[in-house]
Order: structure tokens, then sequence, then C-alpha cells
């Protein structure tokens, strides 16, 4: 199976604060070990919301609403896209992060499976699998 791990923004990440050397090179050991394992697909971190914007779709209106955002707690600071066996799997690797050590800034991180094909039952038809296979194929050959 494959989830999404979303590393929730704190007030530290919104406000631009690097991470420091010694948190660099923890989190590329650990990215290794995700790497080593077959775990980590992708992973990404983001800018504060404030170099972000949003798109509100309302019917035939689009709004654009530049960042920062509100309500941290609702912002994600960056992600990894991991191929797991099972969402306890996931769990075992993700309490191994090297997140928060010493205790002074608390990181939340939410685990949540991708859709896989079957999810969407018959409405996914053989036609509309087809034109899925093709994208992602077309995405592999652009990397």
């Amino acid at each position: 199976m494959k989830v999404m791990v979303i590393v929730k923004a704190s007030a530290g990440s919104e406000a631009g604060v690097m991470p420091t050397q010694e948190e660099l090179a923890a989190m590329g050991a650990y990215n290794e070990r995700l790497v080593e394992a077959g775990i980590m697909l992708a992973g990404e971190g983001l800018h504060p919301s404030r170099r972000g914007v949003r798109v509100h779709f309302d019917g035939a209106r689009h709004s654009v609403i530049d960042g920062p955002f509100a309500e941290t707690k609702e912002l994600i600071a960056g992600f990894w896209l991991w191929q797991v066996r099972s969402m306890d799997e996931a769990v075992e690797w993700l309490q191994r992060a090297p997140f928060n050590p010493d205790g002074t800034e608390a990181v939340e991180v939410e685990i949540r499976p991708i859709f896989e094909d079957d999810d969407f039952g018959e409405a996914f038809t053989p036609e509309l699998r087809a034109q899925e296979q093709r994208l992602r194929e077309r995405i592999e050959r652009n990397d």
C-alpha cells in the first residue's frame, strides 16, 4: 500500500526557521534507511505558507488567495510518499523519525493511505484504468 506521510507545520516552520546541520544530517540518515528498505518513493519539505497561494473554486468562479494562511495546525511543512505493507509498518517507520529530539517544539505527522485503482470500484472502467496507466508511464519517462 502507498501512504502519504504529512508533516504538519509548526510556528517555527511557518516562521521560516531552517533546520540545523545536525537536524539535516539526522533526517538524511533516516531517509537513507527508508530508501534502503524500499519504503521511500518521494519526500520534500515545503516553504512557509507565506510563499504559497490557494485557489478557491466556486462553480465557474475561481479566486486566488495569497499566503500566509492562518491556523498553523492545518498547514503542511513537508511530506513523504511511502510504499509499505500495512499502516502498522508505516507507523513503525515513522516512530523512528528524528523529530523533536530535544523537546523544544512538538511535531505532528499524519499518515494517510493513497487510493488504489480497486478502491474506485466499477466507476473506474477498463478505459479509465488504461488512461491512468498511460499517464503513469509518461510520468515515469519524465523522471
